[in-house]
């Protein structure tokens, strides 16, 4: 387990254990050298070690959040956006919605679906589901 006094920032203390999503270490990233757009995305596991440092550090909100963007690292953008506009009032019906929750269960973002799902319950409360 990691300590977030001892660990954090991870980048700076435990490099080692950071690697870039085309598998480049993260010691060998360095500006001005020939690297690859995806080499700037955070992977993955860069973020659930982010999230248990944060818990480790009692920030269980901020660590949640680090969950839920790495099970959305490994999404296409273009779906992102669309899950995006789908979750902006008054834009989809409690249907779509949960549409979208099951897919991001298929995608092996169980956290995101639960997320879509509190946001369809809140938005039926507060009557902005498209109709």
């Amino acid at each position: 387990m990691l300590d977030a006094n001892r660990d954090y920032p991870l980048g700076t203390r435990r490099p080692d254990l950071l690697s870039s999503p085309t598998g480049r270490p993260f010691q060998e990233l360095a500006l001005g050298d020939d690297v690859d757009r995806a080499d700037l995305r955070a992977t993955p596991e860069t973020l659930r070690l982010q999230a248990e440092v944060a818990r480790g550090a009692s920030r269980p909100q901020l660590a949640d959040n680090l969950v839920r963007a790495a099970e959305l690292a490994s999404i296409p953008d273009d779906t992102i956006l669309e899950i995006y506009t789908a979750l902006r009032p008054r834009r989809s019906t409690a249907a779509e919605l949960e549409a979208w929750a099951t897919r991001l269960e298929e995608l092996g973002a169980p956290s995101n679906a639960a997320f879509v799902r509190e946001a369809a319950a809140v938005y039926a409360e507060r009557g902005i589901l498209a109709v």
